[in-house]
C-alpha cells in the first residue's frame, strides 16, 4: 500500500504540475460552462422554479462529463509520442499510474467547481456547505470512473487516435442530453423520459440538485450515488486491465 500511494503522488505530481505552471488553461477550460451559467441560465429563470439552484449543479456535472472523458487525450498523446513507454519500463505500479493521471482531472475539476459556485453566488444561487461537500466527493467518484474509461479509450485509440474523438463525442453529448443536465426531462415526450431513465447520469445530475439544494434526505442520494460508484468501480476495473495488457 506505502509503494502504491508512492506512486499514485509521483504520477500525480507529475501531471499536475504543467497546470501550475499555466494556471490560465483552467480559466480557458471554463469558457464553454461560464458560457451556459450566464447565457443559458438566465433563460431559465423562473421557468424551473429556482433557476440557479437547479442549473449550477447541471453544470458542475456537464464539467465531469467533459473534464475527465477529455482526459485520456493526455494518454493518447503519450501513447503516439512514446513518452508514455519510457514511463512503463520504470516500476511504477500500472494501477497508480491509472489513479494519479485520474486524480489530476478531479483537482483541476474540484477548482473549476469551486470557482462556478462563487461566481453563482452573486445571481442568486444559496449555498448549503454540507449538501455542496458532498455533490462534490460525489463528483469526484463519478469523475474518476469516467477519467479511467477515456485511459481505455485512449489506449485502445493508439497509435492513430481517431477513435478516441468518434467514440468520445458520440457518447457524451448523448449523455449529456439525455441526463436533464440543460432542460427538464419532466417536459419531454414519454419515449425521450424512457431513454433518460435508464442514462445513469440522470440519478446522479438528479442527486446533485438535491445535495446543492440541502435537500440531503432525499432518495435520489442514493440513487446517485450508487450510479457514481458504479462507474468508478467498472471504469477503474477495466482502466487497470487495459493499462496492465493494453500498454506494453
Amino acid at each position: 500500500m506505502t509503494t502504491f500511494l508512492r506512486d499514485t503522488t509521483t504520477v500525480f505530481s507529475r501531471e499536475f504540475k504543467p497546470a501550475l505552471r499555466n494556471p490560465a488553461g483552467l480559466l480557458f477550460e471554463m469558457g464553454q460552462p461560464l458560457l451556459f451559467l450566464f447565457l443559458f441560465g438566465s433563460l431559465l429563470d423562473g421557468a424551473v422554479g429556482s433557476s440557479w439552484q437547479w442549473f449550477v449543479p447541471g453544470i458542475l456535472v456537464m464539467m465531469c462529463l467533459t473534464g475527465p472523458m477529455s482526459a485520456g487525450y493526455t494518454l493518447l498523446v503519450e501513447l503516439i509520442g512514446g513518452s508514455m513507454e519510457r514511463m512503463l519500463v520504470t516500476p511504477l505500479n500500472r494501477t497508480a499510474m491509472l489513479v494519479g493521471k485520474a486524480m489530476k482531472a478531479m483537482i483541476v475539476l474540484l477548482v473549476q467547481a469551486v470557482l462556478i459556485i462563487l461566481m453563482s453566488l452573486p445571481l442568486g444561487f444559496e449555498l448549503y456547505p454540507a449538501g455542496v461537500l458532498a455533490g462534490l466527493a460525489q463528483l469526484v467518484v463519478f469523475g474518476v470512473g469516467l477519467g479511467a474509461f477515456s485511459f481505455v479509450l485512449a489506449i485502445k485509440s493508439a497509435p492513430g487516435g481517431t477513435l478516441f474523438w468518434i467514440v468520445s463525442q458520440s457518447i457524451m453529448f448523448p449523455l449529456l442530453l439525455l441526463s436533464g443536465v440543460l432542460l427538464p426531462l419532466e417536459s419531454a415526450p414519454a419515449w425521450l423520459r424512457a431513454i433518460g431513465q435508464v442514462n445513469p447520469v440522470t440519478y446522479i445530475v438528479d442527486a446533485q440538485r438535491s445535495l446543492f439544494a440541502g435537500d440531503l434526505a432525499d432518495p435520489s442520494i442514493l440513487y446517485g450515488t450508487a450510479s457514481a460508484c458504479l462507474i468508478a468501480a467498472a471504469g477503474l476495473y477495466l482502466g487497470n486491465r487495459a493499462m496492465r495488457q493494453g500498454v506494453v
